[in-house]
Order: C-alpha cells, then sequence, then structure tokens
C-alpha cells in the first residue's frame, strides 16, 4: 500500500490565511449552490451532552459535497460556561474525506471556519432576503459566529446604523469596540433587547439562553424586515409567525433535529413544519425557489449550520494554504 499523508491545518494556520470577505462567502455560496442543485448530502446533526453538570454539547455535523469531492464531519464543542476558563464557547474540528474513497484527506481546526460560515450564511440570507437597501441591523449576542455576521452583513449593506448587545457586559462592551475599529465606524452598545432590535431593517438573534425565553418580541419587528434568529434556546414568541410571509431554512431535514433551535417552540406546537416552510436558502440562491418578490414581506430566516458549509469553507482553505505553503503533512498510513 502506497503511503497515506493527510494535511493538518491548526489555528494559527487558519489565521495566517487571512481569508477576505468575499473568500468566504464565495465559498459558502457555493456549497449553498450545490445544496440547491441536490449534489449535496446533509446528514441531520446529532448531540452528545457528556453530564448536564458541564452546561455544554457536542454537535456532529455530516456531509458530502459533490462538486468539491469532499466529505467531512465536524465536532463543535458548545460550552456556555467556557469564557470562565478563558476559552471560546465553541471550539471544532474537521475532518475531510475522500467520498470514492474513504480515504482521510485532512484535519482543520473548525473553530474559526464555524464563526465565518455562520456569520457567511446570515449574511447571504441578507443578500438574497432583505429589502433592497437594508439601513439598520440590530444584532444580540456577542459570542465568535456574532462578529462575522456584522462584518459580513456590514461588507454587503454598509448599514447607517449597526446596534448590539450581549447580557454580559464584558463580552458586549469590547465587541461593539472591535466591531467599531474593524468596520471603521461606529457600533452602538445597547442596554436592552428592544433598543436593539426594535424598528431595525435586518434583526440577528444569535443569544445564549440558559432555557428558551421569549425576550424577542413580536411588536419590534416592523413591516419588510428580515429576522435571523439562530439562538439554541429559543427567544422568540410564539406569535412571531403570524406576522411572517415566507419562512426560509437552511436545510428542512434538520429543522426537526435534536429538542432545539430558536423555532423548536413552534414546531412543537404546530405552527410550522418542514412541508410548511416557503424553502430552504439554496433553492433561493438558484432560482428554483422564490425570495423577496415585495418590499413589504416580512421575511424570516432560520439556519441552523451547515456540515456543507463547513466543507465547502475547510476545501477553499485547504486550497489557498497548499498555494501558500501553509501547514503540515502528517502520516496517517
Amino acid at each position: 500500500m502506497h503511503d497515506i499523508n493527510i494535511t493538518y491545518l491548526n489555528g494559527p494556520d487558519i489565521e495566517q490565511l487571512s481569508m477576505s470577505n468575499d473568500e468566504i462567502l464565495d465559498a459558502v455560496e457555493a456549497g449553498l449552490r450545490a445544496a440547491g442543485n441536490n449534489q449535496t448530502v446533509i446528514e441531520p446533526r446529532v448531540h452528545l451532552k457528556p453530564d448536564a453538570a458541564f452546561n455544554g454539547h457536542f454537535n456532529v455535523l455530516r456531509g458530502y459535497v459533490a462538486p468539491l469531492e469532499a466529505a467531512g464531519v465536524k465536532i463543535v464543542g458548545d460550552y456556555v460556561d467556557n469564557y470562565k476558563k478563558g476559552l471560546p464557547s465553541e471550539m471544532a474540528m474537521l475532518n475531510l474525506f475522500n467520498p470514492q474513497t474513504g480515504m482521510p484527506l485532512a484535519i482543520l481546526d473548525a473553530t474559526a471556519i464555524t464563526e465565518m460560515r455562520t456569520g457567511a450564511l446570515s449574511a447571504l440570507g441578507g443578500k438574497y432576503l432583505a429589502q433592497k437597501n437594508p439601513r439598520i441591523l440590530g444584532h444580540i449576542g456577542a459570542r465568535g459566529t456574532a462578529y462575522w455576521n456584522v462584518r459580513l452583513l456590514d461588507h454587503l449593506f454598509d448599514f447607517d446604523e449597526i446596534r448590539v448587545h450581549s447580557k454580559r457586559p464584558e463580552s458586549q462592551n469590547p465587541f461593539a469596540e472591535k466591531l467599531t475599529h474593524d468596520l471603521g465606524k461606529t457600533v452602538t452598545a445597547t442596554t436592552n433587547w428592544e433598543d436593539c432590535l426594535k424598528g431595525a431593517d435586518i434583526m440577528v438573534e444569535a443569544s445564549r439562553l440558559p432555557e428558551p425565553t421569549p425576550l424577542f418580541k413580536t411588536s419590534w419587528i416592523k413591516k419588510g424586515a428580515l429576522v435571523i434568529p439562530y439562538g439554541t434556546m429559543s427567544a422568540l414568541e410564539l406569535d412571531l409567525l403570524d406576522i411572517i410571509d415566507k419562512v426560509i431554512v437552511d436545510d428542512r431535514g434538520q429543522m426537526n433535529a435534536g429538542p432545539l433551535g430558536a423555532l423548536r417552540p413552534h414546531i412543537n406546537a404546530g405552527k410550522i413544519s418542514p412541508k410548511t416552510v416557503h424553502g430552504e436558502i439554496g433553492e433561493i440562491i438558484i432560482g428554483s425557489t422564490t425570495a423577496r418578490v415585495a418590499e413589504h414581506e416580512t421575511i424570516l430566516f432560520w439556519h441552523r449550520g451547515l456540515s456543507t458549509s463547513d466543507i465547502s469553507l475547510g476545501v477553499a482553505m485547504l486550497e489557498k494554504a497548499k498555494k501558500m505553503g501553509i501547514g503540515q503533512t502528517l502520516r496517517y498510513a
């Protein structure tokens, strides 16, 4: 048997790649386009909760992207109290494989991948589903994915006003300061959810609540807004769907995966199901399903995170790393 080697990209390697906004968006959009063309396999995520006392769990995401000739499995830990230990709340590893032989291709630190691809999905939801010229962004949450939500959405829209809120001032204020520095415009930290969200053109909810709590009020949503909630625990009121004209998801197959997610109470109450959503974002991108057809439409985009987005961005990083001579070669067999 021939020697089998795999590529390893660690955290500093990923940072050294300095992926641009457009490189991230293009990679994730390619994966979504493949999904829209039925060129992917997306297995609904599964969860592992080692011990309730740890206040965390693992998500295991699995998928295949035919145009990229890559399959992958990502394991990401989601531990709410990690900030007390000086650790990110979400840390991940991505394994890429040759889908024809099953042979491993690469191992990547996927912590930044998770943050970037989540932000890209929010931004691409904005690209295809927001009004033509949204001017105000309201964002709840200050975790790693939150930074890329704001950065990539602003890259597309250059907002006049950006508001952010987090329950912990020690994370919220540095978050707003970093965004202000990186974006070259004032990002305002608000003291409550209402001041952050009410009247915004795009409303993103990426909170980390300990249990479902309806803090995001339906009455704050103005006609024509784009609502993007993806907190693990639902922050939405049950009547929210009564004012929504269209619900778009990343993947119907994982809507019912596990007991968590922003629309879990609405699914449990029978207010929405995979059969009743308007469409998937991949279908919107390829044009097989209508996106926004009028400025007054109020649209909700719910994404839970796709394995295929991890794979698409991971492959893009591998290709760039090869050109730059970054990474390590490890002997597998």
